[in-house]
């Protein structure tokens, strides 16, 4: 899908030397991929703390269960 975005060049040729990257576009498709796996993280960790740990929970006879 074709896109056009209006983007800071200084922004983006800095990141193409920083990347390594031979394209623009590899380079932005590596952001958002970086960018999403970011926020991915931010959201898991939000929930840390948050479930109950049972302390009778034999994670060594879970895994010969399978």
């Amino acid at each position: 899908m074709a896109t056009n975005l209006g983007i800071d060049q200084e922004l983006l040729e800095e990141a193409v030397a920083l990347g390594g990257h031979r394209t623009k576009r590899a380079t932005v498709n590596e952001a958002l991929s970086e960018y999403v796996r970011r926020r991915q993280r931010l959201r898991a960790a939000e929930h840390f703390g948050t479930f109950d740990f049972d302390p009778e929970y034999d994670h060594k006879k879970a895994r010969g269960a399978s």
